[in-house]
């Protein structure tokens, strides 16, 4: 074993897929990037995540306390980066980048069309937000795209480097 440099540690452990978290604030919906997410509890479906303080989408979360969290398809992973190397201030990313927002059932925030799973999301919690810009979302209503079979996410390994899923596989398991 080596020192691994602890600036780098969080590509070791990034939790889950890119998923896009879009906002809505005055009629005006915008899409952000995000890799720093994880499943808090499982009843009611809890996750956390991480915002930067310096992002146009933290002030519109904490403002209007509701998102959606849209999982995206390795195929949308070009998208996807543009989406997270701009800012929300300066334009509108769904028209920029081709992303289709459709109205949501619970929350104001769009659904991305182009993306196989959405998750419409309430902030719960915000102790931990002006520590660790960290909000707690409860999931309120989710949705899938059927046309889309086994879908490949992305993973952010860091500095412009992503994994895509691969083989999935099944192991005796005591959960249902």
């Amino acid at each position: 074993m080596r020192r691994f440099e602890l600036s780098k540690v969080y590509q070791l452990l990034e939790p889950g897929p890119v998923v896009l978290l879009t906002t809505a604030r005055r009629r005006r919906a915008n899409v952000m990037t995000m890799s720093w997410h994880m499943m808090v509890d499982f009843e009611p479906p809890l996750v956390g995540c991480v915002i930067s303080e310096n992002n146009y989408s933290f002030a519109v979360l904490r403002q209007t306390r509701e998102c959606v969290i849209a999982i995206p398809a390795a195929a949308l992973a070009d998208k996807v980066v543009k989406v997270g190397n701009s800012s929300g201030r300066d334009l509108d990313k769904f028209a920029v980048f081709g992303l289709t927002p459709k109205p949501a059932a619970r929350v104001a925030a769009p659904l991305v069309a182009e993306c196989f799973a959405n998750l419409e999301c309430r902030v719960s919690d915000t102790r931990l937000v002006n520590k660790y810009n960290l909000f707690i979302l409860e999931v309120v209503e989710a949705w899938h795209d059927p046309e889309q079979k086994n879908p490949r996410t992305i993973h952010h390994r860091g500095y412009g480097r992503f994994v895509v899923d691969g083989e999935t596989i099944q192991l005796p398991s005591r959960m249902p």
